[in-house]
């Protein structure tokens, strides 16, 4: 079943279940991903692939809104944010820890023999793939520099 599938059939559930949170959350994302196919001049299908990044262009956007709101004092408001985030994150695969992370850019820094930053960016087109959507480009990055400047 296809994450988009899914997305659905939870929302014929979270609908029966009156889950107001969750139906808004669903019905978001569905959007999102109508959108992105009809984005361009050409509507398109999009691949499971670009189905999860649109997912993660959507957790990571309500993360960053969580956070301003928590800046502003706005607790109500982040909370809600968070819980749909959550939601979100249920259907993206899991993320690596840290040791994960920290494993998988030491095997590409070997893997391409790259010692200076200079090389950082064949450095994080690997990591990229090889994580799959899996870390956060932020963390990734930063710990590509780490490595390459140490």
């Amino acid at each position: 079943m296809s994450t988009l599938d899914r997305l659905t059939a939870d929302l014929t559930t979270a609908l029966k279940a009156r889950d107001t949170l969750r139906t808004s959350t669903l019905r978001q994302l569905i959007g999102a991903v109508r959108h992105e196919e009809k984005a361009g001049t050409v509507a398109r299908e999009l691949t499971e692939d670009e189905v999860l990044k649109v997912l993660a262009r959507e957790a990571k956007k309500r993360r960053e809104s969580a956070q301003i709101y928590t800046d502003a004092g706005a607790a109500d408001r982040a909370a809600t944010e968070t819980a749909e985030a959550d939601v979100v994150d249920e259907y993206l695969p899991t993320r690596l820890s840290d040791d994960e992370l920290a494993a998988l850019v030491d095997a590409v820094v070997a893997d391409t023999g790259a010692s200076t930053l200079k090389e950082m960016g064949a450095v994080m087109k690997e990591a990229t793939a090889r994580a799959a959507g899996r870390a956060d480009g932020k963390a990734l990055s930063a710990l590509v520099r780490a490595r390459l400047a140490g």
